[in-house]
């Protein structure tokens, strides 16, 4: 079976951040790091698999780009040239756990103290993605003209919504949906979230920085990439709607679409 994806990223430090704390990673598992920032690329997915991933270095600490940089240039370190399935869940993971660890020793420098970041990390294995989630950066799938989230925010206001102490209303409001539950760097041990999602023709897989999503909407991320004419004109109308609306956040939009012989 062969899988091939179509992929696609930009990221823009806003209209009010005088430096950009993101930062995106797609990699064929066999052969490194591959350009999609330059008109996207075509990648085809091979025996040790294809790593997209997002990261955001925390807003307010020092230090944020170096984080996320150091973030997911270990993740790939940790997966490259990789063993194939049963065990794409645990490699995942503990490439998560030892990336974090990478981050919290090298911020207890004083020039990075206190660095810290997202990840959300997507391991293409044939027709199966793995998504790995610390924080709250995003990864949906849109498929059949709807969009569907795969990850959930590691906030505080997720968790008290999750206990069913807030609305949803209330939620999306919420000073607290920006206060993280854990990020990459802390010292406290990781609770890496890990879910798998069976490819299908066609699928559109989304990666995103809170940037984008605290000013658009899941049902207007679906729109702008089933409107546009391809991968790379739906990644700048959807940094340009988050710029438009203030962009007071860096804002980063990673996707790659799903095509070759996985099912329909």
């Amino acid at each position: 079976m062969t899988t091939r994806l179509s992929v696609s990223a930009r990221t823009d430090t806003g209209r009010v951040r005088d430096r950009n704390e993101d930062a995106f990673l797609a990699a064929d598992l066999a052969s490194g790091a591959v350009d999609v920032a330059s008109g996207g690329r075509h990648v085809e997915v091979g025996p040790h698999g294809v790593l997209l991933a997002v990261s955001d270095g925390v807003g307010g600490h020092k230090a944020g780009e170096v984080a996320s940089s150091m973030t997911l240039e270990s993740v790939l370190r940790g997966l490259f040239a990789r063993t194939s399935p049963p065990d794409a869940d645990a490699q995942l993971v503990e490439a998560t756990e030892k990336a974090s660890t990478e981050v919290y020793e090298a911020g207890r420098r004083p020039s990075l103290a206190d660095m810290e970041a997202t990840l959300t990390a997507v391991l293409v294995d044939g027709d199966k993605a793995h998504i790995a989630e610390v924080g709250d950066s995003r990864a949906y799938v849109v498929r059949s003209g709807a969009i569907h989230r795969l990850t959930q925010d590691q906030s505080l206001a997720q968790i008290v919504a999750g206990a069913g102490a807030m609305s949803a209303d209330e939620l999306a409001k919420s000073p607290l949906r920006n206060v993280l539950a854990q990020a990459m760097g802390q010292k406290t041990n990781l609770s890496v979230e890990v879910s798998v999602l069976a490819l299908r023709q066609r699928d559109c897989l989304v990666l995103c920085s809170d940037g984008l999503t605290n000013k658009v909407g899941d049902d207007e991320i679906a729109a702008a990439i089933l409107s546009s004419p391809s991968l790379d004109d739906a990644t700048r109308k959807l940094v340009d709607l988050a710029n438009a609306r203030g962009g007071e956040d860096n804002v980063t939009v990673l996707l790659a679409g799903v095509s070759g012989d996985v099912p329909e």
